[in-house]
């Protein structure tokens, strides 16, 4: 009974609910189940077929099949310069090896014995001075002037210019003249230098070069295949 006189009846009591229950922790496993649906994300339907990118993988786990397929096409890719390359390859006669012992010339004026040069110069590193002359002899074939322009240039900033890693040797002089024609670019600017480097390596790599293993081994593994065959 409230002041007034006036009665209010108690508010009715609520059944009793469940028992509340703690929430359970968890496990790993319950963890990727969830996650599971984010990751894969939709099954893709018959008959269609998979894009080549994986919108939903950004670990770029290894057993993310657009990996696999990107992985296995590396493996498989065999480009058309690796097969030319292989192609070409040639390996000298036991005669022409015993010749450019007697001839810096023949030396030069084959592709094998240029090639077992450079790797000669490569080990004392000098591999700049073989470079150069061979790219002077490719700007003397050329004829258009707007190529005759740009590899000029290259020459002078790989090879000249003394910010370049690979300045070859060339005295004052030489430069002075390279320098001026520079304005008028033309395919033998470069003659009296590259002159200037084959004498260099003629009388101070090549003696060198027939004392190295590099030759030596090569002149006994080509007399050792005569010897077999």
């Amino acid at each position: 009974m409230t002041q007034g006189g006036d009665c209010c009846p108690p508010p009715p009591s609520s059944p009793p609910g469940p028992p509340s229950v703690m929430p359970r922790s968890l496990s790993g496993v319950d963890m990727r189940k969830r996650q599971q649906p984010h990751i894969e994300g939709r099954p893709q339907a018959p008959g269609h077929p998979r894009p080549n990118n994986c919108c939903m993988c950004w670990c770029g786990c290894c057993k993310c099949l657009w990996n696999e397929d990107r992985m296995e096409g590396s493996e498989r890719t065999c480009t058309k310069m690796d097969s030319i390359e292989a192609t070409e390859e040639q390996q000298p006669t036991l005669d022409e090896v015993v010749a450019w012992a007697r001839s810096f010339e023949l030396v030069m004026r084959s592709s094998e014995g240029r090639e077992i040069f450079r790797e000669f110069l490569r080990s004392e590193y000098s591999e700049e001075n073989l470079l150069f002359w061979l790219a002077c002899e490719e700007l003397k074939k050329e004829t258009d002037p707007t190529a005759i322009d740009e590899k000029a240039r290259i020459i002078y900033e790989d090879y000249v210019s003394i910010l370049s890693p690979k300045e070859v040797s060339l005295d004052s002089r030489v430069r002075e003249g390279i320098n001026l024609s520079l304005a008028e670019p033309n395919n033998v600017m470069y003659e009296e230098a590259q002159l200037q480097i084959y004498t260099l390596m003629h009388r101070d790599s090549y003696p060198r070069f027939l004392n190295s293993s590099v030759y030596r081994d090569l002149l006994d593994s080509k007399r050792s295949s005569c010897l077999d065959t």
